[in-house]
This record gives structure tokens, sequence and C-alpha cells, in this order.
């Protein structure tokens, strides 16, 4: 039996638009001479679609699309993800089908209810797997979650069951897993490692679906796979775009797409993916950036050139008095590099019309509140930009900046979407060094300078901040690890600084809540799936 793995991009709530992919790709594997084909979890709805679940109608509209599937679609096998309704309780399901009849239906078992999700939310759990035969293969469906809690690969166990083993003990061959494993850094590897130690052990062959594209916060990698008994990858499809792969098990014989060559690239690609879709989806096509000739922006800027496409972004430049002269010729360098278009639009004006009607400001010997206000009228002037051309504003913001609160609120966190809030300042000095390795992208200028906020004269983020490599480290033992000060002082790291850290951390979870939504990239990013309470005297 020749298996095609077809990783899909759909946008929760699309029926139609699902659908139509899902007989797309459902041709293209007739036409590659496959006998089945596979699609990822909730290929047809989308995941993760959340409280749309408590919805009766959509939930109905998601059944209809399937039965209009399963009479459209021959010739050729499918497996997919849908929620199916026993009574008034629902399931998280995968169903094979073929020639207007459904083959066989099975629930997910293992609901994960960690971090960013939240399944024993809506649904109930399967009941226990078993193989079942088609086309002379005994074989057997698995969702997800179902195959990461496999004692022979993980020390500890979450769930009480293991539907890997179930399916083995039943006489399974091949497994099939149909998934919406969201990506983070690290977590490709740490996929193919349990699904070739679940093939060499169980000796099963593996079918792997993953979705692919961005929903919201969540993105998602593909990298869609299928191994042998002996644990050894035959296909894999490419990461962060649609893509459709085959295996033939009795021939030992499949297809390796490329994939990202190191972290920084998957970054950068999983960041675009993540722009373009969550712009499109939400129903834009344009967007505005600020340039400020730092960094941040910079990378911003390339991350959304290259998912819109450069004639659809627009750079703004905002100078003030305290802009170095250096700044302007880095942002017109960079938007040529890039082939945006840039404005300039000094804000000295405004600033001096606010102080005027303030008259208790000092624009001599700026302190946070002079400060602020030049961010904020920034944040004004993209907004109007971004309400009178329709076109999104994207944020600026690195996870170091929104994890110590060197943000302004309603200035330059104004937004639509916040591309960098999970990605800390040095990791961002690794993507841009990345981008220019096989020329220059960045203005090496711009990589080169110290990072300021440029809000008062001599101005320099170290001023108020650590060092950013050691910041960074602090951050990610607390943020991402949970760990407390004494912890983080074991490990090697000043008391002083690290309470400071701290403390900026707790003070400014009332900023994060009010941040637009950041695309995730780690194991732990701020909004979606961290719930820390803004009001609160633990320190």
């Amino acid at each position: 039996m020749k298996i095609a793995i077809a990783q899909i991009n759909p946008t929760i709530g699309d029926f139609k638009g699902n659908a139509l992919k899902i007989v797309e790709f459902s041709e293209k594997a007739l036409i590659m001479g496959c006998n089945l084909v596979v699609f990822p979890e909730m290929a047809l709805l989308g995941y993760p679609p959340r409280d749309l679940l408590e919805r009766s109608d959509f939930v109905d509209a998601n059944i209809e699309a399937l039965e209009k599937l399963v009479s459209r679609i021959k010739g050729i096998g499918v497996v997919l993800g849908f929620v199916d309704r026993k009574e008034k309780d629902l399931f998280n399901a995968a169903v094979l089908f073929e020639d207007g009849k459904i083959i066989k239906k099975a629930y997910k078992q293992l609901l994960p209810n960690y971090d960013v999700f939240d399944e024993k939310r809506y649904f109930h759990s399967g009941g226990p797997y078993s193989a079942f035969l088609y086309k002379g293969v005994s074989m057997g469906l698995t969702i997800c979650e179902d195959i990461w809690n496999d004692k022979d690969y993980f020390q500890t166990s979450m769930y009480s069951v293991n539907p890997v083993s179930q399916l083995a003990e039943t006489g399974a061959s091949l497994m099939i897993n149909i998934s919406a494993s969201p990506y983070n850094t690290g977590k490709e590897d740490l996929r193919k490692e349990i699904l070739k130690n679940i093939a060499g052990t169980y000796g099963m062959n593996i079918v792997y679906a993953n979705q692919v594209g961005g929903n919201d916060s969540l993105l998602f990698d593909g990298m869609s796979m299928a191994f042998d008994v002996s644990g050894r990858m035959l296909s894999r499809a490419s990461d962060f775009e649609e893509d459709i792969v085959c295996v033939d098990f009795a021939a030992g014989e499949g297809e390796i797409h490329s994939v990202s060559e190191n972290e920084s690239s998957s970054v950068f690609k999983a960041l675009s993916c993540g722009v373009r879709d969550y712009v499109r989806k939400c129903g834009f096509s344009k967007a505005v950036i600020g340039l400020s000739g730092g960094i941040d922006s910079a990378i911003v800027a390339a991350v959304a050139a290259d998912a819109l496409g450069p004639e659809n972004v627009l750079t703004v430049f905002m100078p003030s008095e305290y802009t170095d002269k250096d700044n302007f010729e880095d942002t017109e360098k960079l938007a040529a590099n890039l082939g945006t278009e840039r404005r300039i639009m000094p804000i000295k004006p405004l600033f001096e019309a606010f102080l005027t009607a303030h008259g208790n400001l000092d624009p001599e010997n700026p302190g946070i509140t002079e400060q602020n206000l030049q961010a904020r009228i920034r944040g004004v002037i993209l907004m109007a930009i971004s309400n009178k051309e329709n076109r999104i504003l994207l944020t600026t913001g690195n996870k170091s900046e929104m994890a110590t609160g060197y943000c302004t609120l309603y200035g330059d966190m104004n937004g639509g979407l916040a591309v960098i809030s999970d990605v800390f300042k040095t990791k961002v000095y690794e993507i841009c060094n990345d981008l220019n390795k096989n020329g220059e992208i960045i203005p090496q200028r711009i990589i080169d300078k110290a990072p300021s906020a440029e809000l008062k004269h001599d101005q320099k983020d170290q001023d108020d901040l650590p060092e950013y490599d050691l910041l960074d480290k602090i951050l990610k033992l607390a943020v991402e690890e949970f760990k407390g000060i004494d912890e983080i002082v074991e490990a090697g790291y000043d008391r002083k600084i690290t309470e400071d850290v701290m403390r900026r951390i707790m003070n400014n979870e009332y900023k994060r809540q009010q941040a637009p939504p950041g695309l995730r990239v780690t194991t732990k990013a701020f909004g979606l799936g961290r719930r820390f309470p803004i009001a609160h005297r633990f320190r």
C-alpha cells in the first residue's frame, strides 16, 4: 500500500476552504499512485478551535462538511481529523473513509491540559484502541498526544494508559498518527526521536501527519514523517509550508524533502509563516512597521517583507531630537535592501505641542513621562496609518523587553501582532547574522550598534538593564523553566541582579496582558499558555 501524507494549512472554521484543500491534495495523492492519503488532526476545522466548540452550529457545520467529503472523494482512502458528537459529548476524532463509506473512527484518548492545550475543557476521552484490517494491512489510528506517553521513552507518565501499546498488543503493523503539534525550537528533533523509538520498540511502521501554518499565536511546522519497523525515516515533508510526500513500506521507499538548516533559519521561517497566516487569515494584506534604526524593528521588517512581499510592507521612520544621525542612513539602507517603502515622519513638532499643552514637562532632562510620551506619539502615528490605509501594525518588542517591561504601554506596544515577543534579544542577533550569511540584508551597523530606545540623549539599554547575554540567561530560567530566585542564584547568578530581574517580570504582568498576541516559538511564551495573576504579592 502506497500512502500519501498531506500536511495542509487549515483556517479555523473555514469548512469550505479546508474541504477544498482536502479534495485538492487527495487528487494529488491519487495522481501519485497512492492508495491512502492521511491529513492532520482536525484538518477539517483547523486547530485549535477553542470556544467555537461551545457552539452547536460550529460542530454541526464540521460534521456536515465531513459528510460531503465522504460522498465526494472517490478512488482513494482518506484519513483526517474532525470533531464527532455522541449525544452532547464531543470527541477529537480521526476517520478513515473510502468511496462514500466510513470504514473506521477513532477517538483521541489522551487529552492534553497543560501549557497552550485545554482539550479536557471540550472533549471526552475515547476508549481503548484496537487494530483493524484495511487493504490487507493491520493498522490503527491515533491522534497527536496519544503517542506522547510511551513508557519506553518517557521516564515519567502523565497518563495511566498507553494507546501505542494498545495497538501493538492487538497486532497493528502500521500506526497512523494525525497531529496538530505546535512548533517550538528543538521540538522537531524530539518528535523524530519519539516516532523512531515507537517504530523500533513495537515493530510498527509509522505514518505521522502534522498540521502546518499559523493560527493566532500558535505556529505549526508540519515536518510530517514516516518510519519503518527498524526506526528508519523513509519520508519527511518540508517545514512551514504545505506539502505532500509518499511512502511505500513494502518497497522501503519514500521522499525526504528539505527543511531549515539550523535553529535561526527555523525561527525566521516560523515567524514569517506566522505573520503571513495571521495577517491574511485576519483579512489584511498589508502591514506597517515603525523603523527605529535598531535591530528589533529591522528583523520584524525583514520577516514581514518575506511573509507578505516587500510591496505590501510600509516602514515608517519617526526621528526625534534624540535620534542618532546614523539611523537616518541605516533605515534608508534597510528599506532599500528589503525593497519596502520608507516614510519619514518627524515627531518633534508633535512632541513640542504636547510639552506646551501639558506645561509641566522637561524635554532637556526627559524622565519616564517624557520618554513614554514620545513612544506614544509614534504609536498614534502608526495606528493612524493602520486605520487610514488598512494596514495591520506589527509591533517590534522582543521577549527580553516584554519580560522586563522595557516597553511603553499604548506606545511601542501598539499593534495587531507582536512578531518577536517570544524571541530573546540575543536570539534576534543570531537570526540577523544568519540572514546576512549570503549577503547583507540587515545593515551591519544596525547589528553592531549599542541598543538604545533613543528617548533621551546618549541613552543605552544597558543603562537600565543588565547586559543581554546575562539578562536572557536569567530570563530563560525564570520564564521558561519557572525557577525561583534561590534556584537561579544557585545556578551561579548574582542575587542582586536576579532579584531585580524577577521584580521587573512580576511588576510588568499588567503590560503583557494588554499586549497584542505574539507568535510562539519557545516552550513558554507570554500570552496563551502562561496564566499568571496581575495582582498578587508573591515575591
